[in-house]
Order: structure tokens, then C-alpha cells, then sequence
């Protein structure tokens, strides 16, 4: 196995993790932390990409066979997915939807969880808030 496919195994058994995590724990709070970490390891190895590999190479690993296609394909349908759920509860927080839809499309991932760490934080911090009303 070489580092490529080695990293690929990784994330395929955290991603499975988490999977397996979010099914049996049933969180009901989003964890900024996370989100946040999970946005800049992504936008790290993305930075680290664009330096070895060009912005270039987007656009070729996309559009070179049918399975590039498919994969441009999923990937913009998560995005819109990803949107379609989270956009209501941003809205109910006071987001700015049209300056986080600005840095999602077209970082995809990477502005994604952006926004659901700014979603988590702020729905948390409303969360505290009113149990510390209610307390009073």
C-alpha cells in the first residue's frame, strides 16, 4: 500500500466511525470544535494540493472519464443536500446565508463545516441561554 491508499483507509474508517457514532449516540448537539477542526484539516490538506498539484487539477480529476463526472456529480448534490438542511436552522440563528453560500460553493466541504461550526456555536450558545433564563 502506498500513502495514497493508506489515507484513503483512514478516512474510511473515521468517517465509518462517525457513522457508527451518530447512529448509536444519538447526539442532539452539533460540536463547533469539531466542525471547525474537521474545516481546517480539510482546507490544510486542500492548501497542500493546490501547492503540489495546481488548481487545475480540480477541473481535470473532474472532467478526464465518466467516474470523474460521477464523482463532480455527488459532490455538487451533497453541497446542495448539505445546503438544504442547513440553511433553514442558519436562518433561524441570524446567519448572513448569502456570505456562507459565497465561501461554500466553491470550497465545497471545507465551507460546509465552516458554517456548521458557526451553526453548532451559536445554536449551543442560544441552548445556554435559555436554560440560563429559565434557571432565573
Amino acid at each position: 500500500m502506498d500513502a495514497l491508499q493508506i489515507l484513503f483507509g483512514l478516512t474510511l474508517l473515521f468517517s465509518t466511525s462517525a457513522g457508527v457514532y451518530i447512529l448509536v449516540a444519538k447526539p442532539t448537539n452539533g460540536n463547533p470544535v469539531l466542525a471547525a477542526a474537521l474545516a481546517g484539516l480539510l482546507g490544510g490538506y486542500t492548501a497542500i494540493q493546490v501547492a503540489e498539484e495546481g488548481v487545475m487539477m480540480f477541473f481535470t480529476n473532474h472532467t478526464q472519464n465518466l467516474t470523474g463526472i460521477q464523482v463532480w456529480w455527488d459532490l455538487v448534490m451533497l453541497v446542495a443536500i448539505g445546503l438544504f438542511f442547513i440553511v433553514p436552522r442558519a436562518r433561524a440563528q441570524g446567519m448572513n446565508l448569502w456570505g456562507w453560500a459565497l465561501l461554500v460553493l466553491p470550497t465545497a466541504s471545507i465551507g460546509l463545516l465552516a458554517m456548521c461550526a458557526r451553526l453548532f456555536w451559536l445554536e449551543n450558545r442560544a441552548s445556554r441561554d435559555s436554560r440560563g433564563a429559565a434557571a432565573t
